[in-house]
């Protein structure tokens, strides 16, 4: 059995749980259980990447030390191994922060293609036809558009998940720049540690990623979108969780 064979049928078993609770609006409820199982498995690494976080706001001033000791090109080598075994000192890595990212995009692609493809297995796709509020889960901003329009039924069912989409992106971008301010977000490596321009490019982007979702839910199927919606919604919660804990002085 293909990969898409056996989510389409974990996600048809979901909805058949809880399809007393919301009727026909159960395989929309399923593909954000779904989404809540990915994101609680992927608890562990997003707990790991936080606290890389702040091992790396931790160790810039030990960074600091090291460049002025190994300055120019000629001590490149002596800094990137000194830099390597500082890590490895404090069980971190420049790149530890980008794993769950990482991770969840493999999971994304199938979820996408799920809701894309007519057939599945030898047989038809009946998730395609299953909806929320009516609009058929493997239908896309742009094709609804010419069905009654942007405030038609379906239309305002997108409408929906937009405005959902960037309320979310709008507190995730707001609680990225008040970290950053008081000195307790992400640290962008230096240009001479390992792996410094992905993680470097990643600190820098990843508050405007929040955005770049709005943007992906307009073009994907609604299922695709519904799970964009949730994974974003859970990362802002569990980092603001994180944070809290973390301020409380109890270890994440």
């Amino acid at each position: 059995m293909s990969v898409l064979a056996v989510l389409a049928v974990f996600v048809s078993r979901l909805a058949d749980a809880v399809e007393p609770l919301f009727a026909a609006s159960a395989t929309a409820a399923a593909v954000v259980l779904f989404t809540v199982l990915v994101r609680v498995a992927l608890h562990p690494l997003t707990r790991a990447a936080f606290r890389g976080e702040r091992a790396r706001a931790a160790l810039a001033p030990r960074l600091a030390e090291l460049k002025r000791r190994h300055p120019g090109p000629r001590n490149a080598d002596r800094l990137q191994k000194a830099v390597q075994e500082m890590y490895a000192e404090a069980g971190t890595s420049p790149l530890a922060g980008c794993l769950p990212l990482l991770v969840q995009l493999p999971v994304f692609f199938v979820m996408y293609q799920v809701f894309s493809a007519d057939r599945i297995g030898g047989e038809d796709n009946g998730l395609l036809t299953q909806g929320l509020f009516g609009t058929p889960l493997g239908s896309r901003w742009t094709e609804v558009l010419g069905n009654g329009g942007v405030f038609g039924p379906h239309g305002l069912v997108f409408l929906g998940l937009f405005a959902a989409i960037a309320a979310v992106a709008g507190w995730t971008v707001l609680r990225a720049r008040r970290a950053m301010a008081a000195g307790q977000g992400p640290v962008p490596p230096a240009g001479d540690e390992p792996g410094a321009a992905v993680m470097g490019r990643m600190v820098r982007v990843m508050p405007l990623m929040a955005f770049g979702t709005l943007v992906t839910a307009a073009v994907v199927p609604l299922a695709a979108g519904l799970y964009l919606l949730t994974t974003t919604a859970w990362t802002a919660a569990e980092r603001a969780w994180l944070q809290h804990r973390w301020d409380g002085r109890s270890s994440p």
